[in-house]
């Protein structure tokens, strides 16, 4: 991996996460409790082995470079010639913003030739996922493959979300279809299942970069790898497929894609529940993050009635569960939940304030909201349609601008965005 660089692609816009997304970047909103989304495949990264990393930003990024800045760049050696370090638009080669993916990757071409090297794996900073990069680059050096590109079996009627591929027997990629309405194509390793890109690519430097100049030149071209430079490289170039290898140990394969609000709860619900899939506590594949001085998580209170409890839930560092029933949810840093108050099936971000006598059900609470005594969230839509933003399944999503407390008259005129 010494002649490896990582470029990881976190500068979406993440419309389908919104509101979370109104003012942070995608890869930056929390998960499961003490992480970032984007600390997973940065803890894939370094279980790899894989230290030199490019992370390409670009929409509302500051907290995102705030949490690499002061959690990330320490943890590789930098005397030694390793990093992770941010790239943000620098319209050395455009005058434009990011206008794809592979777009992103050629605005930043000359960082890229600045470490001259030998293979460069392009990443994606949003899906939930353990696998050791380091076996993916001794495929490619084995089959002597230009590109290879991590595929995933899943079923066909799943395809219309994904990039198809099309793989032979030996493994080669012999085609493409860009999110089919539905396919006849099926896996050779699994005749009931179909072979579908993870958006993970490994390029030897020496066709990825001739081909993103040759995409730079054509204006009519998406500037995608997906539609475009993966096509173009097809039959001209080796390229082989590389079946997807899960380090979480479980019966079935983990690679979850947390691009919408329905998604991104159930994954989280998942890393609460009393057997997750998704296996935080694997001391084989550690998953870091920035640490946070917090003192440690207190439940007080024993009455009947106003006892402080947690049930089949992930309550971090600096949470206070104060005669209050927290059950099958996530609570963030530094979250207090008052007396007589019920939170359940709801993902609570840090720094949050629940007041007393609250009902609280299939939530997400942003951060920094104070929730008013007795207020009751997740049992009438059509209520909280009147003051938060509501998904057509049901899922309340409360931020600053929608809470009563920041505006005692909200629920006369705020809509959902």
């Amino acid at each position: 991996m010494k002649d490896t660089l990582g470029v990881l692609l976190a500068g979406g816009a993440g419309e389908r996460l919104f509101p979370l997304t109104r003012d942070r970047a995608k890869p930056a909103v929390p998960f499961a409790g003490n992480y970032r989304i984007i600390d997973i495949t940065l803890s894939n990264c370094i279980n790899s082995d894989l230290r030199k990393v490019y992370i390409l930003t670009q929409y509302k990024a500051l907290s995102l470079n705030r949490h690499i800045r002061e959690g990330w760049t320490s943890v590789v050696a930098h005397e030694l010639g390793e990093f992770i370090e941010i790239l943000p638009p620098m319209q050395r080669v455009s005058p434009n913003w990011y206008m794809g993916t592979a777009d992103a990757v050629y605005q930043n071409i000359y960082s890229i030739g600045a470490e001259q090297p030998k293979h460069v794996l392009i990443l994606s900073g949003d899906h939930i996922y353990k696998m050791d990069y380091g076996k993916m680059l001794q495929q490619h050096l084995d089959s002597g493959a230009d590109v290879t590109l991590a595929t995933l079996p899943i079923d066909p009627s799943e395809v219309s979300r994904f990039g198809v591929v099309e793989v032979a027997r030996s493994g080669e990629v012999i085609g493409f279809q860009e999110k089919p309405k539905t396919t006849e194509l099926r896996s050779p390793f699994n005749p009931t299942m179909v072979d579908a890109s993870m958006g993970i690519y490994l390029f030897n430097t020496d066709v990825l970069l001739p081909a993103l100049i040759k995409d730079a030149e054509d204006p009519g071209s998406k500037h995608d790898f997906g539609h475009n430079i993966l096509p173009g490289l097809l039959g001209k170039y080796k390229m082989y497929a590389y079946n997807f290898v899960d380090e979480n140990q479980q019966d079935a394969l983990y690679w979850r894609d947390v691009g919408t609000l329905e998604a991104y709860f159930e994954a989280n619900m998942d890393v609460a529940s009393v057997s997750p899939i998704f296996n935080l506590y694997d001391k084989n594949w550690p998953m870091r993050t920035r640490v946070r001085q917090y003192p440690p998580a207190k439940f007080v209170f024993g009455e009947p009635g106003r006892t402080g409890m947690a049930i089949n839930s992930i309550v971090s560092a600096g949470c206070i569960v104060s005669g209050a029933l927290v059950r099958n949810s996530v609570l963030s840093q530094d979250v207090r939940v008052n007396s007589y108050t019920e939170v359940d099936s709801s993902i609570i971000f840090s720094h949050v304030n629940i007041g007393r006598h609250c009902r609280i059900r299939r939530a997400i609470i942003d951060r920094d909201v104070h929730i008013p005594e007795g207020t009751v969230i997740g049992y009438d839509q059509n209520e909280d349609r009147r003051n938060y933003f509501v998904t057509p399944s049901g899922l309340t999503v409360v931020t600053r601008d929608y809470s009563l407390y920041e505006n005692p008259v909200a629920a006369d005129f705020l809509q959902p965005l």
